[in-house]
């Protein structure tokens, strides 16, 4: 009796399904419609200034003139803008013979160009740039970069492009190949019909496929640049190079309209810049862990040799620093707040930037981190920076005889006395001091007058124009031996009023943010730990090997580096009443609590519908339409394989995954995998199989991309190492394999990693 499917929960999958399509639907539906708007409402602004009349006189002008052209409002407005911004323009409904082609392209270009304005982010921009006007010229993916104050170019937005691959071309030096130098410093394009030169990188699918680097420029100014990556060779003549042209002008006001996001802690940035020494903040990018430079203080920029160094990543800012200041970074984010080091680096060449001395190094919240340091040449440790503590010192000299004081200049102004009026004695100050402060002046006087020892107290001075300074006094008493008596009085005080306002504001407010950011440092840290405990219930450790109809099976698992990029690998290896066995591994895309409950949800979900069994592509139908539904709407790669021992077949299917590594007879090659796309992507896909013939002894393994994904590697990379480490270690036992394989992964994205090894078992 074949095997039923999964009852369905509610109204049906299909039901589900349908009200997705449905959603999606009326999304598209509503920004077509706020872009219909948008275009208008650009065509009124339009005629406000040509008309001189109000808004509402405008809007009513362009809908009588689209009656009387015979115009939809849509197309007349796409006119009228043209007209405005130099291009096409159309003054009757009955555009000149021969112009028609051009006219309706004019429109489309501007309609594609009005949708990208209309669009939340610079990826959401390049994905209609894209869509819209560049794939009909054959273009497959554009790039959008922003260039920063200190010259770089950082990714800002794209499409049709693979995340590993924009993780790689994240940041782009001012050092960087000659194509992006020429565009950025002469402002104009550069044509490659038939690729790069040999020695140039550029991103894109091969040496020979044709790109276009355009600036994009704002107001004069170059802001960005443009990479537009053909699947091969094209003929990139003048008619493409025109319409590729007029598509990406939009790109430098989408940039303009989404700039970088601002400091979250602008307290923070000034009380760095209040610090006397060297201090700069770092941020973490979540999606590719770099460090770069968020903000630098005077004396920070000056110890660095006075380059502006800010939006950098660490290792181009600090070349000999990053990697110590990256580990400090790390450790100090895995709950050491503060750490320190010596010297960073500990040699100092002539004419290079003084080192690191004495570093300390903060968490700020999940993705920043505060540096301290001194050098060896701040002037500051030295005469030079105890002279400059006096300043806001003034001395004074009371005389207890006479009731009289003398002040120098610089006590009238920490006290707000006007400098006509007669000095204060000391003794007679306490009604300019604050209430709550009066005592400490009490016990200062106290301790000079009747104890005859000098005394230091720190009290808020009210100023006559209502203003308040925190004053230090330090002072001493004059003693005096009578004459007749010989007795040792007190004759006077003299001492100093130092200003220690500033100073002491700044100790407040760093005390107040540093106690937040602890606060918000152990949230963090609980919120983590719980994710990890989580993780490890839901994925929890394999025995060390376990025997199942026909295999050997072993399975590791290696957490993220850092707690915060707890990710959504699973791996699952479960014995079905058929006598088969299903083998998975999968990895939602993302981090944190989100990818770990998706990851709960769909590798609970797999192992509860292996049980009707059902083939490995049905299987991914279903958990594809699980994907679809969930909240926060997540992708994810997997791979579910089914291995019936009484054939020793394999049946599999893979949801745009890595592909599976099979070893047999100490030769390693790689499954090529069906041609599925990820789970999650789009409602009802059928996903194909395949069917791999299994001999005794053969070794499979399974794996995510923690395993293999190197920063500045392509994946190719990475699977070339991993099939010449295994075919080393394919004469160890299965355990030992994949101990071995995992300790020596040549990874370094710090994501997570999961592995499963299967080897057949040999025949009796």
């Amino acid at each position: 009796m074949p095997a039923q499917e999964p009852p369905a929960s509610g109204g049906g999958h299909e039901e589900l399904s349908a009200a997705v399509v449905s959603l999606t639907t009326e999304n598209a539906t509503l920004r077509e419609r706020l872009t219909r708007r948008h275009l208008t409402d650009l065509a009124t602004g339009i005629l406000v200034t040509q008309l001189e009349a109000s808004p509402a006189e405008a809007a009513e002008h362009l809908v009588l003139l689209a009656e009387a052209t015979g115009l939809s409002a849509e197309d007349l407005a796409a006119d009228i803008v043209n007209g405005a911004a130099g291009t096409i323009a159309v003054t009757s409904p009955t555009p000149p013979v021969g112009d028609e082609g051009a006219v309706a392209e004019a429109r489309r270009i501007r309609r594609v160009a009005t949708a990208a304005e209309a669009n939340d982010t610079v990826s959401e921009a390049a994905a209609t740039l894209l869509q819209g006007g560049m794939s009909p010229l054959g273009v497959e993916s554009l790039w959008l970069w922003r260039l920063t104050e200190s010259d770089c170019l950082r990714l800002a937005g794209h499409a049709g492009v693979s995340a590993g691959e924009a993780t790689r071309w994240q940041w782009i030096p001012p050092a960087a190949p000659a194509p992006f130098q020429q565009v950025v410093t002469e402002g104009s394009p550069v044509w490659l019909a038939s690729g790069p030169p040999p020695d140039v990188a550029l991103p894109g699918p091969g040496p020979e496929a044709a790109r276009a680097l355009l600036p994009l420029r704002l107001r004069g100014s170059t802001v960005g640049l443009a990479l537009a990556v053909w699947p091969g060779r094209a003929d990139l003549d003048e008619s493409v190079r025109r319409a590729l042209t007029d598509v990406i002008e939009v790109a430098a006001r989408v940039l303009n309209a989404t700039d970088a996001e601002p400091s979250q802690s602008p307290l923070l940035d000034d009380l760095v810049d209040a610090l006397a020494h060297p201090a700069m903040t770092l941020r973490r990018d979540p999606a590719t862990s770099t460090l770069s430079v968020e903000h630098l203080n005077g004396p920070a920029s000056e110890a660095l040799g006075g380059t502006h160094r800010t939006g950098q990543p660490l290792e181009v800012a600090l070349p000999r620093h990053h990697s110590d200041l990256a580990l400090l970074s790390q450790r100090a984010h895995s709950g050491t707040s503060l750490q320190r080091a010596a010297r960073l680096p500990t040699e100092h060449g002539a004419g290079s930037p003084a080192p690191l001395l004495d570093v300390r190094v903060l968490p700020v919240g999940a993705e920043r981190t505060l540096v301290l340091w001194h050098t060896s040449s701040d002037r500051r440790l030295s005469a030079t920076r105890a002279v400059g503590q006096l300043q806001g010192v003034a001395p004074f000299e009371d005389d207890l005889t006479r009731g009289t004081s003398k002040w120098s200049e610089q006590a009238y102004g920490i006290l707000g006395i006007d400098r006509e009026s007669e000095p204060i004695p000391l003794t007679a100050l306490r009604l300019r001091v604050h209430p709550e402060d009066r005592d400490d002046l009490t016990e200062l006087l106290m301790t000079l007058t009747e104890r005859r020892k000098g005394a230091v107290a720190v009290v808020r001075v009210i100023r006559e124009d209502g203003g308040m300074r925190h004053v230090r006094i330090a002072a001493e008493p004059l003693m005096d031996e009578g004459a007749l008596t010989g007795i040792t009085g007190i004759t006077g005080i003299t001492g100093v009023y130092q200003d220690v306002s500033t100073g002491f504001h700044t100790e407040v407010a760093l005390t107040a943010t540093f106690d937040q950011l602890t606060a918000v440092q152990a949230q963090a840290t609980l919120r983590h730990r719980l994710v990890l405990q989580l993780q490890q219930a839901i994925v929890p450790e394999m025995p060390a090997l376990q025997r199942l109809p026909g295999l050997q099976a072993t399975a590791r698992y290696r957490p993220a580096a850092q707690e915060y990029r707890v990710g959504g690998d699973w791996y699952d290896v479960v014995p079905l009443p058929s006598g088969k066995v299903l083998v998975a591994v999968g990895d939602i895309a993302g981090h944190g609590i989100d990818a770990a409950t998706g990851m709960v949800a769909l590798r609970n979900a797999l192992r509860g519908l292996a049980f009707t069994g059902h083939t490995p592509g049905r299987l991914m139908e279903w958990l594809n339409d699980v994907t679809v539904n969930t909240q926060g709407h997540p992708t994810a790669t997997a791979v579910c394989a089914l291995y019936d021992p009484a054939d020793r077949t394999l049946c599999w299917a893979s949801a745009g995954h890595l592909p599976l590594l099979l070893i047999r007879d100490g030769r390693a090659r790689l499954l090529d995998p069906p041609g599925n796309i990820l789970l999650g992507a789009v409602p009802s896909f059928v996903y194909q199989e395949r069917t791999t013939q299994l001999l005794p002894g053969d070794t499979l393994l399974l794996y995510t991309d923690g395993l293999i994904e190197r920063r500045h590697d392509g994946l190719d990379e990475g699977l070339a190492t991993l099939l010449r480490a295994a075919e080393k270690l394919s004469s160890l036992e299965v355990e030992e394999q994949a101990d071995r394989l995992l300790s020596g992964a040549t990874g370094d994205t710090d994501d997570d990693t999961s592995l499963i090894a299967v080897r057949v078992c040999p025949e009796r």
